[in-house]
């Protein structure tokens, strides 16, 4: 399987509308960073050992018995592992119930005819050297992303990140993963323009460092 450690301590950029993915040990802890303000990042993450396990937006959002979720909130695989744990959160505003734009997004929403292929895209080239087919790809955790829920009826509403410039969210690693992360591709999700999102791994305390 393809391996890819990102440099710790160092912010990485992901520039707009489009996507990358690495590995992250257990112990580590990953920080997204909105470095403009009100742009998304869609964050996947399948565990390094077995790539059939990966974050579960189902299996999340029913043992919390909440949708927004924040510090010190888990992240739970579809066979009910934690896989990550919400360690830092300024904005506490995050989205787990919509899928990643992709292409038909934006030709079934937006009516678009040459349609952007949006996170989903991304998160399949991106994620392809690992092994991982774009059928594997779940919903992903949508960070920074503003869904307004009508309590009565259960319309969805996107409305702008609340996020401003540095805000962050930072995430430990339960156990060795594989990470796709994103700077989001839907204007409606951003406020109406598209920036980059920036990343940051930090090694657990007296972890020593392993060579790609």
């Amino acid at each position: 399987m393809h391996i890819h450690y990102p440099a710790p301590g160092i912010e990485h950029e992901i520039p707009v509308r489009s996507g990358v993915a690495f590995n992250l040990r257990a112990g580590e802890t990953l920080t997204v960073i909105d470095p403009l303000g009100c742009q998304v990042s869609d964050l996947l993450a399948f565990s390094a050992a077995d790539t059939r396990e990966y974050i579960s937006s189902g299996r999340t959002l029913d043992y919390a018995s909440r949708i927004f979720l924040t510090v010190p909130d888990p992240l739970y695989s579809n066979r009910s592992n934690i896989l990550l744990r919400i360690t830092a959160d300024t904005v506490r505003r995050h989205d787990f119930l919509l899928t990643p734009c992709s292409k038909d997004t934006f030709r079934i929403i937006y009516g678009d005819e040459a349609p952007h292929r949006g996170c989903f895209g991304n998160f399949v080239e991106a994620l392809a050297p690992y092994g991982i087919e774009e059928d594997a790809i779940p919903v992903a955790f949508n960070c920074f992303m503003n869904v307004v829920v009508d309590g009565q009826t259960g319309e969805l509403r996107v409305d702008p990140p609340l996020s401003k410039a540095g805000d962050y969210i930072s995430f430990v690693a339960e156990t060795d993963l594989v990470v796709g992360l994103t700077a989001c591709s839907a204007l409606q999700s951003n406020g109406g323009s598209f920036k980059p999102i920036r990343y940051r791994v930090q090694q657990q305390e007296g972890a020593v460092e392993r060579a790609e």
